[in-house]
């Protein structure tokens, strides 16, 4: 009997993030919603009265707002299934030591502890509802930079959450954005001071690890006039029957002459009810890009926008998603055209196999006294076989005449010329196809580091297994 030992390396590489760890929580919210699970978490946090003051108003909201009837089906999406908060442990520390050996065996396989000691500037891991770990190098907090889990900005720096929180996303922008406004637990807050250059990359690590669980991360990052922050966050769920929510919501304030960057990497198992909203408003000559890479839950729905407010604002948006089989991605990008001679970016890349279905859903708005502004949409859809599925949904709504827009939109297969080349060099026909799949994605893994773009080659390796032959 021959062994397959590609197939060993994929089920190996596939169980670095399928795997479940035994944690004696030390708290769980009862499933479903209510008032009382709100004021339970925030009670359990020792928030001030406004921030539980703002929980209460977004649960109002949330209530009131009906779910959405484009995009993907969420009929099966039932919130009264979900725990809405769970608590692994009885503190976040700044030491590794500190952390509990389950926990921390966790991000040891999941390659956390590595990366923050060769390539990062800072890490957060949250496991769960809440931060189990966050580390700022020293050489950057002797700039003065903040970077901490949310939980300890609302106690630590009341007044710069309270300016920016739901400024840029407001409570009532979408069911989900409000969903996480009541319910919200971790995530990260970074404010990086006028003229400082972070340059090395912030992380943060998302893992949902219960079953049935919903994760409400509330990210904000402040880049004061000048500065320069990247922030990445990767994310990894191991695969339950029932189902997990993951709403995210980040909120990043671009200003004069400041450049962020947000890079995510998401693997979600696809069990998972992936709906995010993130959105950056950008002042005067600032740039904002986001990064976005999406190949795991079986239904997402995330759309990264730029606010052009400011003179020659600019905004860049570079998406990826690959769909395989029981995977549904309605994703895409917004640029919003506020100011004189601002111009937006939007490069969009999705690959279909089996019955996946991915859909872009953009949207360029230009309004009155917005002249000069710039746009380029560009939308690449790459289909594997006639089963698959690829959707596209412009919006351009421009309300000022001098202006130049620009969109364009490419459905194509894998060339039969193409693999049949490469396999008559001896490769097999999945090599030859990711190949080729690496190729159609060379516009986006050139934008990430190093290690991230290898991280990105092995879920697409995995994603392509038996998409061919």
């Amino acid at each position: 009997m021959s062994v397959d030992h590609d197939n060993l390396r994929d089920v190996k590489e596939q169980d670095r993030y399928d795997f479940r760890t035994e944690i004696d929580y030390t708290h769980k919210s009862r499933r479903g919603i209510g008032v009382d699970v709100v004021r339970e978490i925030s009670a359990l946090k020792r928030e001030p009265q406004w921030m539980l003051d703002f929980r209460l108003k977004a649960l109002d909201i949330f209530l009131d707002i009906p779910m959405p009837t484009w995009g993907v089906d969420l009929g099966t999406l039932d919130f009264e299934q979900f725990y809405y908060f769970m608590k692994a442990t009885s503190t976040n520390t700044r030491s590794w030591d500190d952390v509990p050996d389950a926990i921390k065996d966790t991000f040891e396989k999941l390659g956390i502890p590595e990366a923050e000691r060769k390539y990062l500037a800072g890490v957060e891991t949250q496991m769960d509802s809440e931060s189990v770990y966050s580390s700022l190098k020293e050489e950057w907090e002797r700039h003065g930079i903040i970077f901490v889990d949310m939980d300890t900005a609302v106690r630590h720096h009341p007044e710069l959450v309270q300016a920016h929180i739901s400024k840029a996303v407001p409570i009532r922008d979408n069911k989900f954005a409000a969903l996480n406004s009541a319910f919200w637990s971790g995530g990260s807050f970074v404010w990086v001071p006028a003229g400082v250059d972070v340059e090395i990359p912030l992380q943060a690590y998302f893992r949902i690890n219960a079953q049935s669980l919903g994760q409400f991360e509330r990210t904000i990052i402040i880049a004061e006039e000048g500065s320069n922050v990247h922030y990445i966050e990767g994310c990894t769920a191991p695969q339950y029957t029932e189902a997990a929510l993951h709403t995210g919501v980040i909120e990043i304030f671009v200003k004069k002459g400041a450049h962020a960057r947000y890079t995510t990497i998401q693997n979600w198992s696809r069990n998972v009810y992936n709906l995010v909203t993130q959105r950056a408003l950008v002042d005067e000559d600032g740039l904002m890009e986001w990064v976005d890479g999406n190949l795991g839950s079986g239904v997402t729905m995330k759309y990264p926008a730029v606010i052009l407010r400011g003179p020659r604002a600019r905004g860049e948006v570079l998406s990826i998603a690959f769909a395989g089989d029981n995977q549904h991605y309605d994703a895409g990008a917004k640029a919003i055209h506020l100011a004189p001679n601002t111009s937006s970016m939007i490069t969009s890349k999705s690959i279909s196999k089996g019955n996946g279905r991915s859909g872009f859903r953009g949207l360029v708005r230009v309004a009155r006294g917005a002249e000069g502004a710039q746009s380029k949409v560009v939308c690449d859809a790459l289909l594997l076989d006639p089963e698959s599925r690829s959707d596209t949904y412009p919006y351009i709504d421009v309300s000022e005449d001098d202006v130049q827009i620009e969109h364009e939109a490419t459905v194509s297969k894998i060339s039969e010329d193409q693999l049949f080349y490469l396999m008559s060099r001896g490769l097999s026909e999945t090599q030859a196809a990711a190949i080729i799949i690496n190729g159609f994605l060379e516009p986006f893994i050139k934008e990430l580091p190093m290690e991230y773009a290898v991280e990105l080659n092995r879920l697409v390796q995995l994603q392509m297994e038996g998409s061919v032959g």
